[in-house]
């Protein structure tokens, strides 16, 4: 699917105020998004929701065309797709220089296979049902996170709307980079696969004036609640708060990880022994190994340590 049917962003292109400029990934959902478009364009229509639409042709797309909305004037943006387009516009709605992404109304029409953030605010999942509310939509605040990590001998900067992750995390994000999961099973599954692979991190982490030197499982910063296609890394995030929730797993025997999975989903992981839970303002990881600890960000894999995450409060205007 292409662009080319339709008309660039511009002046002449959406004039209407209430128009949603659209960022629609076709290969969401293994091609479900862009097989499904033609029955999504025609709910806008019969809804007489002003829109028009661009389509991603490739990994990171989403960012520019994100810009790309700003510099035409956009005052609400949508994303289509899952959580790694809802990531890409998001974070290119933070880098633009053009205006601020607080005068920027948000939207996102979930179509991915975790669809992790939408849980966060019960958005629902049917096409036809989540642009209704979009008809005159509520909206909220929601904080926003900004890691910043090393990669290639350099440091770099992304924005985050949900859940980072180090240590476990992090290592099977990277793994999966050559062979993505399919859906949730196949993720699942994967997570069990490089279990038996991972070797706990070693890591320094330094937050509220502490410092917690240890081998880590895992170690989650987030601002809502699930990730993973369910999980929930970080029960007591709150999205507008103005804190990073934190979570760490100490060294765990692999058979314990595997027994206590149920927990991931009943949000009663902090009730392990082993596992802790902060709130917090800024979180710094550094290595203490020889290797370095690696981190994701929203299912993104970003690099590795030394990594700083921090925040920006009510920085994120969403459409429920």
């Amino acid at each position: 699917m292409s662009e080319k049917s339709y008309p660039a962003w511009g002046p002449q292109s959406c004039t209407n105020p209430a128009c949603w400029y659209i960022i629609a990934n076709p290969a969401a959902r293994r091609g479900a998004m862009g097989r499904a478009w033609p029955d999504i364009e025609r709910i806008f229509q019969e809804l007489e929701i002003p829109f028009t639409v661009r389509f991603t042709e490739y990994r990171g797309h989403a960012m520019q065309l994100a810009e790309d909305a700003v510099l035409a004037g956009a005052g609400r943006i949508m994303a289509i797709g899952g959580d790694g387009t809802n990531h890409e516009t998001v974070h290119g709605l933070f880098t633009q220089q053009h205006r601020s992404p607080v005068d920027i109304t948000y939207a996102l029409l979930p179509f991915g296979t975790g669809n992790d953030w939408a849980r966060q605010y019960q958005l629902p999942f049917e096409p036809r049902a989540r642009l209704q509310r979009l008809v005159q939509p509520e909206t909220v605040l929601q904080d926003i996170g900004l890691v910043e990590y090393t990669r290639d001998g350099a440091t770099h900067r992304r924005y985050f709307v949900n859940v980072a992750g180090m240590a476990y995390d992090g290592f099977i994000t990277w793994k999966l980079l050559k062979k993505p999961a399919r859906n949730k099973t196949s993720y699942l599954l994967a997570v069990g696969r490089y279990l038996m692979e991972y070797v706990p991190s070693k890591a320094r982490i330094i937050f509220n004036g502490r410092t917690v030197e240890d081998e880590f499982y895992t170690i989650n910063i987030g601002l809502c609640r699930y990730s993973g296609g369910g999980m929930q890394l970080v029960p007591h995030a709150v999205p507008d708060d103005g804190l990073l929730a934190l979570t760490f797993a100490r060294k765990l025997p692999k058979l314990e990880v595997l027994l206590q999975s149920g927990r991931f989903y009943k949000g009663t992981l902090l009730e392990h022994p082993r596992i802790e839970g902060y709130q917090t303002d800024r979180v710094r990881v550094e290595a203490s190994g020889s290797d370095p600890c690696l981190v994701e960000a929203d299912g993104e894999f970003l690099g590795h340590t030394p990594v700083e995450f921090s925040l920006l409060p009510a920085a994120l205007k969403l459409a429920l």
